[in-house]
């Protein structure tokens, strides 16, 4: 079947947009430190597409803020500290709280079995070190969550913090994992009782308790000579 033009622009902007969306997380997760070279050619050879959508990548991610564009030397990661990374999760855990604290409220004996069923999982890939489903039942964990709030505009809103907070390379962060699991429990807990302000501060600790385990590897990668 031949592609018509709407399908080749719709296909080329979804690569451009994974594309800049793989490089945000591993800025963010501090496999790219600031002041590192980003070539349009290496990211396309990681994800298997051409320079073309991984240039595209890297001009957003430079009006965003994550890479600066210099003379003779293309794009580099921009500064970032682990204080921003921090004050990032900070605005991260307001709105998340916030959701949280909606979704005990209504929450349905089908939400909470939605919920116990993921964390089930959850705790399943951690147990048997399966990261890559360990981020993915996260991911899915925290978007019931976002769900069951049915608020759309607050949704709204964390969806453009989450570009800056890394959905990918958890595994790699020390302590990661186990936090998840404790930390989804309390989580889960308050929202099966419906305590709505439990839930608020479960969340937001949450949030933050994965802020400065973020942080505190990005603080150590950057101080780290170079090899």
């Amino acid at each position: 079947m031949t592609m018509n033009a709407r399908d080749v622009s719709t296909k080329k902007t979804q690569l451009s947009e994974d594309a800049s969306t793989y490089v945000r997380n591993l800025i963010m997760a501090g496999e790219l430190l600031p002041g590192a070279s980003v070539r349009p050619e290496a990211i396309g050879e990681a994800l298997d597409i051409s320079a073309t959508p991984a240039r595209e990548a890297l001009q957003v991610l430079r009006v965003e803020g994550f890479l600066e564009l210099l003379p003779r030397r293309g794009f580099i990661v921009a500064p970032l500290t682990g204080d921003d990374i921090r004050d990032l999760f900070r605005a991260n855990a307001l709105i998340a709280g916030e959701l949280a604290a909606r979704a005990a409220d209504v929450a349905t004996p089908d939400d909470v079995a939605e919920l116990e069923a993921l964390h089930h999982e959850l705790l399943a890939a951690a147990s048997r070190r399966d990261f890559e489903a360990l981020e993915e039942k996260n991911f899915r964990f925290h978007r019931q969550i976002n769900h069951m709030a049915e608020s759309r505009k607050l949704g709204w809103v964390l969806g453009v913090i989450e570009r800056y907070v890394p959905s990918l390379f958890y595994a790699s962060i020390e302590g990661w994992p186990a936090a998840t699991a404790d930390d989804h429990s309390t989580i889960l807990e308050s929202i099966r009782a419906q305590d709505a302000e439990g839930a608020r501060v479960a969340m937001a600790s949450h949030m933050a308790h994965a802020g400065e385990l973020l942080a505190a590897q990005f603080d150590k990668r950057s101080a780290a000579p170079l090899a």
